[in-house]
């Protein structure tokens, strides 16, 4: 049994809160064990200079981690050039487009801010996942108002870590697993069992060929778990 006494393949409980904040044009939390995330979105009658006159629309992120949000309190983030704080809103913000027909949102934007408000580990996979949910439904609310003709979404996207901790393989580590892992990585998958993204590193240590595919195996059977609990989520209201 693991430290919260999951079994390895285990995930830790998720809840999804839609429509979380009132002025937020899509909004949600996302609790994946003790780890929060609040995800919002803002709709934009605009796209990036690079995609002007193209027809085309955009998703980003913007993500931050508030300085109370983990044990010790860190310093607030003034600017978003932070090279992890950078690095983490880009991947979101590629998942996304990953699974978004941008053409067919014409030249609008939508910018999703992902704010960790409580910090267990897996900041960055909660942060994916309710920022699907969002961009969902952000995109419900342009169709709405005649903005696109249809919701562009052509798969469900979802993320979770896996590690290895004491020579066993572990699916969505805590945050004291995570710093005790001696290989991390964090994968995004579609619902078709697809990759999007893999991040993996040894923490000074290596791993084998046989010790990634069952790294592999057990975030699949994860994220189509996740993906289960968003098409839930997403049947309501």
């Amino acid at each position: 049994m693991r430290i919260d006494g999951r079994k390895f393949d285990e995930l830790r409980k998720i809840k999804i809160t839609r429509n979380y904040q009132k002025f937020a044009d899509a909004s949600c939390l996302i609790q994946c064990g003790n780890t929060k995330v609040l995800c919002a979105a803002t709709i934009q009658k605009s796209v990036p200079p690079h995609l002007k006159d193209t027809g085309t629309g955009w998703i980003s992120a913007e993500y931050a981690l508030l300085p109370r949000a983990g044990n010790q309190r860190t310093s607030r983030q003034r600017s978003i050039s932070a090279g992890r704080t950078q690095e983490i809103q880009r991947l979101i913000g590629r998942c996304l487009r990953a699974v978004t027909d941008l053409p067919s949102m014409g030249e609008h934007s939508i910018l999703i801010d992902c704010d960790v408000i409580q910090a267990d580990g897996g900041t960055r996979t909660t942060a994916i996942n309710g920022a699907f949910i969002v961009l969902n439904d952000a995109l419900n609310k342009m169709k709405n108002q005649g903005l696109i003709e249809k919701i562009p979404l052509k798969k469900y996207v979802a993320a979770v870590s896996v590690g290895i901790v004491d020579g066993k393989i572990l699916l969505d580590l805590c945050a004291k697993e995570d710093n005790a892992a001696d290989v991390d990585m964090n994968i995004v998958m579609t619902d078709e069992g697809k990759f999007v993204e893999i991040q993996g590193a040894g923490e000074e240590s290596t791993f084998s060929q046989n010790d990634l595919e069952k790294m592999l195996r057990h975030a699949k059977k994860g994220i189509l778990e996740i993906i289960k609990i968003q098409k839930n989520v997403l049947k309501k209201i």
